[in-house]
C-alpha cells in the first residue's frame, strides 16, 4: 500500500483518512491550524462552552458506518447520542408556535393541524410524501455514489414530483422552486411557507430560486431525526480524531501546505510552508476551491464540461449567550424564530448587493448539556442566523446585527435581557479563519436540477493521484455529506475508477 497525504483535518478529511488507514495505507494529515475538526470547534469562557459549528447531528448513520468500518467500537461507545424531543419548535411572525416531534410524520401532521388549523398538517404531509420520492430518486447519485461523469443528467432532471396546479387562465403549472412549492402546493399559507423556506435559507440558498429538489432538506430532518451529542459536537470531532489516531494516522498540526507537488503529470506529494516536501502516492485535499487553485497554480483540475467549482455562498453569524438561571424543564432544544419580514430578509441576503438582514430568522439552541455551563444555575444559549459571506463588513455592523438576533431570541427565551451575563459574537471572519473558505462561506449539500449550479465538483480530478474531500466537493456541505465524501474518496483510491459507491 502507498503513502497518502491529506490536506486539512476537517470532518470529511478525517473520515477519509481513517478509512484509508484501515485499508493499509500510510496516511499523514497536514493541518495549518493547531487542532482538528474544521468547523466543529469549541469556544469556552468563564466555565461556559459553545460549539462554533453545527450544534445538531443529522443522518447519524453516516457516522455509525464510519466507526463500524474503522474499528470494533461503535459510535455510541465513543460519544453519547440523544434524539432531540421535540425536534424543533417554530415561532412564527404572527405569534403562533408549533413544536414538531422527532421522526414522526403522523405527529408532525397532527401538531401542524392543531397549531395552524385549516388542513395545514395534511398539506404538509402530502408535500413530505412528494419529498420522499425526490429523496429516493436522488439519494444514491447525490450522496452514496461518486459524481456521475454524465452529471448533466442530474443538472437537468428534477427529482421532485411536483403536483400540477392550474393558475387561473393559464395552463397547468408545476412547481420548480421552493417558493413555488410554498405558494402552489402549500396554498400560500405564510407559516407553512416560513417552515419550508427556513431549510434552504439555513444553507444560504435563495428560496425564490432554489430548485424544488431542495424539498429533501426538510424531509431528511423529519424522517431520520435530529440528534445531539453529549459534550457538544466537538466531542464527535474528538471521537473521529481519536479513531484516526487508533488506526495510526499521523497528524502534523501547524503545518500549512504551500503547494501540491505535481510530477510527470500526477500528484506526487506536498510542499509545506517551511519548504519540507512530503512525497506521496496520492494527495487528498479537503480545502475550498480558491485555496485548491492556489496550491496547484497553472494546472487544470477540471475540464470545461465538468461541474464548475462553487465559490460563492452565504455564511453564518453566531452569538453565544451566557445566562444566569437554570434552563427550565421541558425547554425545546432548538427553536426557530422566524423573521417578521421574510421577503425583506431574502432580498437583503440574495439581492444585487447582499447585506445583513434587518429582521433575520434566528435559530436558538438551548442544549441543557452540563458540559456547556459552569453549574446547574446557569444556561448557555447559541443564536445563529444566515448572513452573506464576508466582503468587508464592519465589526460595528455585525454587533448591531447580533443585537437584533438577541432581540428576536427574546421571543424564545423569556426574561432573556434580565438573565444575560455576557454575549460573544462570532462573525464570518472567524468562520473563514477556521475553515479557510473565502468570506467564511458555508457550502450547501449538493442538489439536483437548477442546471447543475448546486452540484459540487467530483472527488477525483484531471490530475491523477489528486482527490477532493469535504464540504466543497461532492456530495457537498453538512456533516453527513462531508462524511460520505470521505467514504467516496477512500473507495476511489482503494478500488479505483470502477468504484461505484457504498452499499
Amino acid at each position: 500500500m502507498g503513502r497518502i497525504v491529506v490536506i486539512g483535518a476537517g470532518m470529511g478529511a478525517m473520515a477519509g483518512a481513517a478509512r484509508l488507514a484501515v485499508a493499509g495505507h500510510r496516511v499523514v494529515v497536514c493541518e495549518r491550524r493547531e487542532t482538528y475538526g474544521g468547523a466543529l470547534g469549541r469556544f469556552a469562557r468563564d466555565g461556559f462552552g459553545f460549539d462554533t459549528g453545527p450544534g445538531l447531528l443529522l443522518l447519524p448513520a453516516v457516522q455509525r458506518d464510519l466507526f463500524v468500518k474503522t474499528g470494533k467500537e461503535p459510535l455510541e461507545r465513543c460519544v453519547g447520542l440523544r434524539q432531540v424531543e421535540p425536534a424543533v419548535r417554530h415561532l412564527f411572525a404572527d405569534g403562533t408556535g408549533v413544536s414538531l416531534p422527532n421522526s414522526s410524520r403522523a405527529g408532525v401532521r397532527e401538531a401542524l393541524d392543531e397549531a395552524l388549523g385549516g388542513g395545514a398538517g395534511e398539506r404538509w404531509a402530502a408535500f413530505v410524501n412528494r419529498a420522499r420520492d425526490a429523496w429516493d430518486r436522488a439519494r444514491r447519485p447525490l450522496l452514496e455514489e461518486p459524481l456521475w461523469p454524465n452529471w448533466q443528467v442530474l443538472a437537468d432532471r428534477e427529482p421532485y414530483p411536483a403536483e400540477p396546479v392550474k393558475r387561473l387562465w393559464r395552463r397547468d403549472r408545476t412547481a420548480s422552486t421552493v417558493r413555488e412549492i410554498a405558494e402552489w402546493e402549500l396554498a400560500g399559507e405564510p407559516r407553512l411557507r416560513a417552515l419550508l423556506e427556513s431549510h434552504p435559507l439555513e444553507w444560504g440558498l435563495d428560496p425564490r430560486t432554489a430548485p424544488a429538489a431542495a424539498a429533501v432538506l426538510p424531509y431528511l430532518e423529519q424522517t431520520f431525526g435530529v440528534w445531539s451529542v453529549d459534550g457538544g459536537m466537538r466531542a464527535l470531532a474528538t471521537a473521529v480524531y481519536e479513531r484516526c489516531r487508533a488506526r495510526r494516522v499521523e497528524f502534523r498540526f501547524g503545518a500549512p501546505v504551500a503547494r501540491i507537488v505535481v510530477a510527470d503529470g500526477r500528484a506526487a506529494g506536498v510542499e509545506l510552508g517551511d519548504g519540507e516536501v512530503l512525497e506521496a502516492d496520492h494527495v487528498v485535499a479537503g480545502v475550498a476551491p480558491a485555496v485548491l487553485d492556489a496550491l496547484v497554480p497553472g494546472t487544470a483540475l477540471r475540464a470545461p464540461d465538468e461541474v464548475p467549482a462553487q465559490r460563492v455562498g452565504a455564511s453564518r453569524l453566531t452569538v453565544f449567550l451566557a445566562l444566569r438561571g437554570a434552563r427550565p424543564e421541558g425547554t425545546a432544544h432548538r427553536t426557530v424564530v422566524h423573521s417578521a419580514d421574510p421577503d425583506g430578509e431574502v432580498e437583503a441576503l440574495f439581492g444585487t448587493v447582499p447585506t445583513l438582514p434587518g429582521q433575520p430568522t434566528v435559530q436558538v439552541l438551548r442544549t441543557g448539556d452540563p458540559a456547556g455551563v459552569p453549574d446547574a444555575e446557569h444556561e448557555a444559549v447559541t443564536l445563529t442566523a444566515t448572513v452573506p459571506a464576508d466582503g468587508g463588513t464592519a465589526t460595528e455592523a455585525y454587533e448591531r446585527a447580533a443585537g437584533r438576533m438577541v432581540e428576536a431570541a427574546g421571543r424564545a427565551v423569556p426574561g432573556l435581557a434580565d438573565r444575560l451575563l455576557w454575549r460573544e459574537v462570532r462573525t464570518p471572519v472567524q468562520v473563514a479563519a477556521d475553515t479557510a473558505a473565502p468570506g467564511g462561506a458555508v457550502p450547501a449539500p449538493a442538489l439536483a436540477a437548477a442546471g447543475g449550479r448546486l452540484l459540487h465538483q467530483a472527488n477525483d480530478t484531471r490530475v491523477p493521484g489528486l482527490f477532493l474531500v469535504g464540504g466543497w466537493s461532492h456530495p457537498g456541505g453538512g456533516l453527513p455529506h462531508a462524511g460520505m465524501s470521505g467514504a467516496l474518496v477512500a473507495g476511489l483510491i482503494v478500488e479505483g475508477p470502477e468504484f461505484r459507491g457504498s452499499q
